[in-house]
C-alpha cells in the first residue's frame, strides 16, 4: 500500500477532515504510542497503520 493509497483509504472511512484529524492526534498503542503521521514519518510501512487504524476502530474485514 502506497501512502497516497492509504490516505485515500482513510479519507473514504472517515471522511477526509476527520481522517486528517485523526492521523495527527490519534495515538495508537499498535504503532509504538504514535500517531499515524508520526508512525509514518519514522518510516512504518503505510499497510501496518492502516491495519492499526482499522482494529481500533473495528473496520469490517470487507474495507480492509
Amino acid at each position: 500500500m502506497r501512502h497516497t493509497a492509504f490516505r485515500s483509504a482513510m479519507a473514504q472511512e472517515f471522511g477526509r477532515v476527520r481522517a486528517e484529524m485523526l492521523a495527527r492526534d490519534h495515538v495508537f498503542s499498535e504503532l509504538g504510542g504514535r500517531t499515524v503521521n508520526q508512525a509514518l514519518e519514522a518510516g512504518v510501512e503505510p499497510r501496518q497503520a492502516w491495519r492499526a487504524v482499522c482494529d481500533a476502530f473495528d473496520i469490517p474485514a470487507e474495507r480492509r
